[in-house]
């Protein structure tokens, strides 16, 4: 991107070819709106669209602006800016951005992230460069830039920690690894097979390099002292023997390994809370009681009060109604957006003895803060290091390490794959898979969502949150995930939609006709509701066999209770369907 300059070599574009680049944290001018940000002011086209969309603003309001506005419409229509113009609206509005006029220096992180996407895709390059584009965005918001990088005709390179839409997206590979570059033809479903085969043929040539070292070695030492008498061929071919045998096979792992602390049957109950700010209802009469080693993912448009909700749970903000009862050892671990609020100049090493000096691990043996930051890749000559001068990454694994160190029964992380390196998430995973307590996660990486979650608590919006059972994938295959998406797209765009509709067909008695979908849904229905009615009775009949212990009762209970639930809620929905026919 021409943003650092190589110590030897060079790199180079054609000079016909348009370069956009995206940093993790772009560069803005703090006096500019965003406007002035996402149009570039070199482009006559932008520099007429963008004054096109301001005159409409203005146009209701002012004579002057309305003028303008029928000079504008004539320059669009001379340099065809029209289809552009519209690309850019659909650009804008899929991430969530509305207020042009709004000031950059009053954005968050997240929203400078967003806006500095829009420029870049608005600009139209040939070659686009990307660094962690999904990092801020909602899942609709990924899923959508997802469908048009993969349509765009343009040449793309991103960094991407998001492995879904590493294979959506791409079509090559490139590792960097000890050094070197690789290259794999394929996406990542593909490069993980490819770097397998890399791995077991590279550990084939260390092991055959090894041996013939020790044999060229020998042979070496039986020879006479003086360097002149040995063949010259044979002693630079073992010192290039020994760089092959000196390379590593495997891969340095970070190792997640904490005391988990006991849980007792007592978890956590959410009784019927409730919380809004001025007029706005961001969660309205919900309840809900925690189970142990549940595993939760918490899914919702920006802004649906995902982030509150958490707050909430962890005691940080009070709801405005109901209560949080949590057992009596329990013991909240979170994990938050925001960086913790590290002390200038303090290292390493002092961050994590703020929290203890020893440390247990999950085999019952202590370490000292010093080796337990060795775990998490932090070498010694690291540790006195001052915070300030980490990277993002590194800094997110110093936060998931204070997390991880009061060792938590009840984990809660709140988009914790942002900035974390592939290998570090891959291991973060596998630790979670055999964390004990209970997991709530809210993350917009739908592979580390499906990978962990068993359950979903969907914000709709407008305070409602629904359970749902499964995994992300499989609550974007359900009816549920078309009514999230509409919540999430910003009023203007629904008021556009409902004005392009056409009227409803009504029968006799005023009574709407169901569409092909509610008609596919109402037959469905049927089958999934008799279906559960056996599932149910399957249940029912093995807990009256009277020959579980207690805790497989329990279970089974709760299975019949959550059954019974679902045949309520689809038994409502057929009869409603029923009515309208």
């Amino acid at each position: 991107a021409g943003k650092e300059t190589p110590d030897s070599g060079q790199f180079s574009f054609k000079n016909d070819i348009k370069i956009a680049y995206l940093g993790q944290n772009p560069d803005f001018d703090e006096k500019a709106t965003v406007r002035e940000s996402v149009f570039d002011k070199d482009n006559p086209t932008h520099q007429v669209i963008k004054a096109y969309e301001q005159s409409i603003a203005l146009a209701s309001e002012h004579m002057d602006a309305q003028n303008a506005l029928t000079d504008l419409i004539s320059k669009m229509d001379e340099l065809n800016a029209w289809d552009h113009e519209s690309q850019v609206q659909q650009i804008l509005g899929k991430l969530g951005i509305h207020d042009l006029d709004a000031p950059i220096v009053a954005l968050s992180g997240g929203q400078r992230k967003r806006v500095a996407l829009a420029g870049v895709l608005i600009s139209k390059p040939d070659f686009l460069i990307l660094d962690e584009p999904t990092n801020h965005l909602d899942l609709p918001s990924i899923e959508w830039l997802e469908e048009y990088l993969h349509t765009q005709k343009l040449s793309l390179l991103l960094i991407t920690h998001d492995r879904y839409f590493l294979d959506k997206v791409t079509d090559d590979i490139f590792e960097l690894d000890g050094g070197g570059l690789f290259q794999y033809n394929g996406n990542y479903s593909r490069f993980l097979e490819q770097k397998a085969d890399r791995q077991h043929n590279l550990e084939q040539e260390v092991d055959k390099a090894k041996n013939l070292l020790k044999k060229e070695v020998e042979w070496l030492r039986r020879q006479p002292k003086a360097r002149g008498t040995k063949a010259k061929y044979r002693v630079d071919a073992v010192e290039d023997i020994q760089k092959t045998a000196g390379q590593k096979t495997t891969t340095d792992k970070l190792q997640l390994q904490t005391h988990s602390r006991r849980q007792g049957n007592k978890i956590a109950e959410i009784d019927h809370i409730s919380k809004s700010f001025d007029s706005k209802q961001i969660i309205n009469d919900f309840e809900y009681v925690f189970q142990k080693k549940q595993r939760i993912g918490i899914v919702g448009p920006n802004g649906s009060g995902k982030s509150t909700f958490l707050n909430i749970l962890t005691g940080k903000l009070q709801p405005d109604a109901g209560e949080i009862i949590t057992g009596a050892t329990t013991v909240f671990g979170y994990y938050q957006q925001e960086e913790f609020p590290f002390k200038a100049g303090q290292t390493l090493l002092e961050v994590v003895k703020e929290e203890a000096e020893y440390i247990k691990l999950g085999n019952g043996t202590e370490v000292s803060a010093s080796q337990f930051l060795q775990h998490f890749q932090f070498p010694p000559s690291q540790q006195y290091k001052p915070v300030d001068l980490l990277s993002g990454g590194e800094k997110r694994r110093l936060q998931l390490l204070k997390v991880l160190v009061k060792n938590p029964n009840f984990l809660i992380l709140d988009e914790p794959t942002n900035d974390l390196d592939l290998i570090t998430l891959n291991i973060l995973e596998d630790y979670l898979l055999n964390f004990q307590g209970c997991l709530v996660i809210v993350s917009h990486d739908r592979y580390f969502m499906d990978k962990l979650v068993e359950q979903l608590f969907v914000f709709e919006g407008n305070g409602n949150i629904i359970t749902f059972p499964g995994n992300y994938s499989d609550f974007r295959e359900s009816d549920l995930a078309d009514l999230v998406m509409q919540a999430d797209k910003p009023a203007q765009e629904k008021k556009a939609e409902v004005e392009k509709a056409p009227e409803p067909a009504v029968e006799k008695g005023n009574k709407q006709k169901l569409s092909f979908k509610e008609k596919r849904e109402y037959e469905q229905l049927e089958g999934k509701i008799e279906q559960l009615e056996a599932e149910k009775a399957v249940l029912i009949s093995e807990m009256n066999a009277g020959d579980l212990e207690h805790d497989a009762l329990m279970v089974l209970a709760e299975k019949i209770e959550k059954a019974e639930k679902e045949l309520e809620k689809m038994t409502n929905r057929w009869l409603a369907l029923s009515e309208q026919m």
